[in-house]
């Protein structure tokens, strides 16, 4: 075949791809495409016009060996690197995309396409790094960090190391329960969690969770819980205890409303309460939540002062 008919066939056969391509037939577009490169192996343009068909067929490896085939062809031409951005767009490769892009414009400045791609995967690659911060602060909960001044307290109360620090260790966990519980369920059951004595609590009587969802509907309701807790906390010979309550089953008592030295703080976000109770010390916290990137997200938990916001009374009595 002459040098000249191979041409025309060459031509012919992108045009028909290109005319498939048009009118969303990808399959065959890349198979006429794949025909003309057999043709004239060295043509970018074909390369390219094939890159952009696998593309739509989500075939993205042969997508992205087309873009970088359609590079090396002709490396000063933006077409090579805008195919090459778009298929690491399609990866969620964003930040890998967004370097090519930045070359495209680089070889035509005025493409006001390769702009607005620049533009979005900007943004994208923000968002997914934000929420992959998010994800790895919802799997890695560490509430240790936030209490080390009770340690301090816990040490210089109790004093002997392996008492305060079963204390802390039990505060740490039920604490981190709620939040990784919050993170999956948007939610915590209103309970309290007792730290049983080893030897002297009667297990086969008393258990280590007391449900109290019915203790923040009324005075009386919670009059006739806090009485239920101070006594099965000293039946029990439970060491320590830990209240959870959300915010949004509390009718009474509402802490979170009042002026002055009780008014509230922290705004009107969802969460929840958690008060440690032991016979010398006794500390609350408020945990908000909020919702990020899709995720339920619980933030830092924030101490308050348990003589303005309790939600339960005393339940331990002081030694």
């Amino acid at each position: 075949m002459r040098e000249s008919e191979g041409k025309a066939v060459e031509i012919s056969l992108k045009d028909q791809g290109n005319e498939f391509f048009k009118a969303g037939n990808y399959l065959k577009a890349a198979a006429l495409y794949t025909q003309a490169i057999k043709q004239d192996p060295s043509n970018p343009t074909l390369y390219s016009n094939r890159a952009a068909a696998f593309l739509h067929l989500v075939k993205l490896n042969k997508s992205l060996a087309d873009a970088d085939k359609t590079i090396s062809l002709k490396p000063d031409w933006e077409k090579g690197y805008f195919r090459k951005g778009c298929v690491l767009e399609a990866m969620e490769r964003y930040e890998d995309a967004l370097a090519a892009f930045q070359v495209a414009l680089k070889y035509n400045p005025q493409s006001s396409e390769v702009s607005k791609k620049i533009k979005r995967l900007t943004q994208l690659a923000k968002d997914k790094k934000r929420a992959q911060e998010v994800e790895t602060m919802r799997s890695n909960v560490d509430m240790a960090k936030h209490l080390d001044s009770l340690k301090t307290e816990l040490s210089g109360k109790y004093g002997a190391e392996d008492r305060w620090k079963e204390l802390f260790t039990f505060l740490v966990e039920t604490m981190e329960m709620a939040v990784k519980t919050w993170h999956e369920t948007s939610t915590v059951d209103p309970r309290v969690y007792f730290l049983l004595h080893k030897d002297q609590t009667d297990t086969e009587k008393y258990a280590p969770v007391v449900n109290i969802d019915k203790a923040f509907e009324s005075p009386h309701t919670h009059s006739n819980c806090f009485t239920f807790l101070r006594q099965y906390a000293e039946d029990s010979f439970s060491r320590a205890a830990c209240l959870v309550a959300p915010k949004s089953i509390i009718s009474y008592p509402q802490v979170w409303k009042g002026q002055g030295s009780r008014k509230w703080k922290l705004g009107q976000n969802d969460g929840f309460f958690f008060q440690f109770e032991s016979p010398l010390l006794r500390q609350i916290w408020f945990i908000s939540s909020s919702s990020e990137k899709g995720q339920t997200l619980c933030r830092d938990p924030v101490a308050l002062d348990i003589d303005v916001h309790e939600i339960l009374p005393r339940i331990f009595k002081q030694e």
